[in-house]
């Protein structure tokens, strides 16, 4: 089970010293990947499904996790994860694939159907259909990275005669990784995922675990993808038992995230990264 970093492009470490100093910090410990969420607007006042207030501030993933490759050298960038149907595919395509060149390789691309309704209004994004909207995405960006001749005939994306270069240096394009917890997200992540993203409890794990199991008999999942991953980050309480990361890894987790937030200061951020490296895996 390898370790990684959720979290760290949001409230107070969204600085560029503070960045440089924990990523580095991260990579030097031995931590394998570094991730991050998205946010691009948050309800104000805040509603019972926000994860944050408005006001906390949160930097965009793929910009944050350009940074951060910049100045690291061995840590895997994930987004943790992307509201897809937020996101135009063929921009996201082509920034997701820039970021793979740029960082040799590195990229783990998260992503998810969203759920927070007043965020996906205001961008302009029905929340019905949004899971189709996912799936026809990710089938389209896809055929951008891998194809010869890309093209994708969809209700919500379409495209031919267009190609679009440099490709992802990851062979079979960047690894996809598909966050949520409904048994929709569960069968996108058998039919469509190198790995799948959730938070919780090592009790909710065993939930989630259960239903990917079921996703499994209910859905093909192509011989390109391999085995599913699975990735997944402690919530309530963020701070990670040494017999807590034994069970994660007996429950068969790939890679266990840990996650500072809602840790305020930069110093005891540190802190707790340097505690938790010690964690068997």
């Amino acid at each position: 089970m390898e370790l990684g970093v959720s979290g760290l492009n949001a409230k107070a470490t969204v600085g560029p010293e503070a960045t440089v100093r924990l990523a580095r910090l991260a990579e030097e410990l031995g931590y394998r990947s570094w991730w991050a969420g998205e946010h691009v607007v948050l309800p104000s006042p805040r509603v019972p499904s926000s994860p944050m207030e408005a006001t906390d501030p949160i930097l965009d993933p793929l910009l944050h996790l350009a940074y951060v490759a910049a100045v690291t050298r061995r840590l895997e960038l994930g987004t943790g994860i992307v509201i897809l149907p937020q996101r135009n595919p063929l921009v996201l395509a082509k920034q997701v694939a820039s970021l793979d060149v740029l960082s040799g390789g590195r990229v783990l691309l998260g992503v998810g159907a969203g759920y927070l309704e007043p965020e996906m209004t205001a961008i302009g994004v029905p929340m019905a259909g949004r899971g189709r909207r996912t799936d026809e995405y990710l089938d389209a960006m896809t055929s951008l990275w891998l194809d010869s001749q890309p093209a994708y005939d969809g209700q919500y994306v379409a495209f031919a005669n267009i190609d679009a270069h440099p490709r992802p240096v990851r062979p079979g394009g960047p690894r996809i990784v598909i966050g949520g917890h409904s048994q929709a997200a569960y069968r996108r992540a058998v039919a469509r995922g190198h790995g799948w993203f959730g938070n919780g409890t090592a009790a909710d794990l065993v939930t989630h675990l259960s239903g990917l199991a079921a996703a499994a008999t209910e859905v093909e999942r192509p011989a390109r993808l391999g085995r599913l991953e699975t990735i997944y980050m402690q919530l309530d309480p963020v701070e990670v038992t040494a017999a807590a990361a034994r069970r994660y890894a007996e429950l068969g987790v790939d890679r266990l995230l840990v996650y500072p937030l809602p840790i305020e200061s930069e110093g005891d951020v540190a802190a707790f990264l340097e505690r938790h490296a010690s964690l068997p895996h």
